[in-house]
């Protein structure tokens, strides 16, 4: 048996964390198992369906590398099967018109309600057979009436649903177009798909499900329900929980191997492994490894494993990467160090691209002003004299470059008796405007040569107007 799973986002929306995960599940597993991954966009809700969210869950997984072996495969351009599966059972008897209207299904559920009973569809229409003037009948599914639905659940374990439990599912609306239960077992077994894994949201879909399975004859996928992604404080993922469009996660600068890497642990783990690459996630995913209890959203673990990602790149694999975010806060990357070096020097601090981007600006353009608690602190006037050297050290270089550039600091340093760090970080402040930047070397290498010696100038006049102040 070939492994066909599917994914089948409605583009009633755009991609979020929690579609992502299940979408990238379903993918791992097919590709552990040499199998096929299907995507399905199930569009029949014509109304909040949009051809902008489709692109939106097109392009977000093309960013991550999700790749579908077939697909993406439309709804709406299935009607035609799906009325053809309607008028069959229609004419079998496995489903029925129902003419009741919106009012008296409203008295029902109040009245059932008042009484404390289970609201449910009282199959009044069940074996009913004429038609109702004024009134456009939906379609419903004649739900067995006794025995019981077993889901052998890979992530639940057994699960027992009693059919006197299931009431008789709308199949077709009033205006002829089929519903989600129903379109989704058409498909399902149009496709041969042999695992369903998606939100355990859905499980109290899968009896109806399996029996309009066995109404077409055919035997039911293995089913999957994934727990929930709840947001840091324990309730239900929201945008304000970090559930956007999985894109702007792009715009911030994550890398999808790291949002990949990140989603496959909520939920799944393989021993104390944090860190997978894509061949080991493929190679090692098992469902039988997946937790029945939810996950939380950790948006400080994924900048971690966004970080351990981008250290593990080497920097002629960032450079392309970044270059774009280079652009995004305004530099030209042309006017400055080539983004491989850029890469090599702030790989290591650098939660995203686009904060390696923003770090790296000094690198690009000058600023206005040195931040002000970090001149007052190491702009003082006992360290003039040496800036002055270093000033001059650094200007008689005959290559720019780290080794060089360190030497000179570290013979200043000791012709003036400082540490290292009392005199690099002057330095730092001078060069860059605040008190954080790579190894002075490397910092000074990436500025260069006419930027470095510029700022110290302007450091130096700095210094002398403190020390004439005072």
């Amino acid at each position: 048996m070939t492994v066909r799973t599917r994914f089948a986002p409605s583009p009633t929306g755009v991609l979020h964390l929690g579609s992502v995960r299940t979408a990238l599940f379903c993918w791992l597993y097919a590709r552990r198992h040499e199998g096929d991954f299907i995507l399905r966009i199930e569009d029949t809700d014509r109304e909040r369906s949009t051809p902008e969210n489709v692109a939106a869950i097109l392009d977000g997984l093309e960013w991550l590398g999700l790749d579908a072996d077939e697909g993406p495969f439309y709804q709406t351009e299935r009607f035609d099967r799906y009325r053809e599966v309607l008028n069959e059972w229609l004419e079998t008897g496995k489903a029925y018109y129902c003419y009741c209207t919106k009012e008296e299904l409203a008295e029902l559920r109040e009245r059932q309600m008042q009484a404390g009973e289970r609201v449910r569809y009282d199959g009044r229409w069940r074996d009913r057979t004429e038609p109702r003037e004024g009134v456009d009948p939906v379609i419903r599914f004649k739900n067995p009436l006794d025995g019981e639905v077993v889901v052998e659940d890979l992530v639940r374990g057994r699960v027992v649903f009693e059919n006197a439990q299931l009431d008789d599912l709308i199949i077709a609306r009033s205006d002829g177009t089929p519903t989600y239960n129903f379109t989704v077992i058409v498909d399902d077994y149009d496709m041969q798909i042999t695992h369903v894994i998606r939100g355990d949201d859905h499980l109290n879909n899968t009896p109806r499900q399996m029996n309009m399975l066995a109404a077409l004859g055919a035997e039911p996928p293995v089913y999957a329900h994934l727990p929930m992604i709840l947001g840091p404080d324990g309730a239900k993922l929201s945008k304000r929980h970090g559930a956007v469009d999985i894109r702007e996660y792009r715009e911030e600068g994550y890398l999808p191997e790291a949002m990949l890497n990140y989603l496959v642990r909520l939920g799944w783990s393989h021993g104390d492994q944090e860190i997978f690459s894509l061949d080991e996630m493929i190679r090692l995913f098992d469902l039988a490894d997946v937790n029945q209890s939810a996950s939380a959203f950790n948006p400080e673990k994924l900048v971690w494993i966004n970080q351990q990602h981008i250290l593990a790149m080497s920097p002629e694999a960032i450079a392309p990467q970044l270059m774009p975010f280079l652009v995004q806060v305004g530099l030209d990357p042309s006017d400055g160090p080539d983004p491989v070096h850029i890469a090599e020097g702030f790989h290591e601090r650098a939660e995203t691209l686009l904060h390696m981007a923003a770090s790296a600006r000094y690198c690009y353009e000058d600023f206005e002003t040195i931040e002000p608690k970090s001149a007052k602190k190491h702009l003082r006037p006992v360290i003039l004299e040496p800036l002055k050297t270093v000033r001059a050290r650094l200007a008689a270089l005959e290559h720019w470059g780290e080794s060089a550039i360190s030497e000179a600091v570290r013979d200043v340093a000791e012709d003036y008796d400082l540490s290292l760090g009392k005199l690099g970080q002057p330095i730092r402040v001078a060069v860059t405007g605040g008190p954080v930047s790579p190894s002075i070397d490397v910092t000074l290498r990436l500025v260069g040569r006419e930027r470095t010696l510029a700022r110290l100038d302007r450091a130096i006049e700095l210094v002398k107007e403190r020390a004439g102040a005072a």
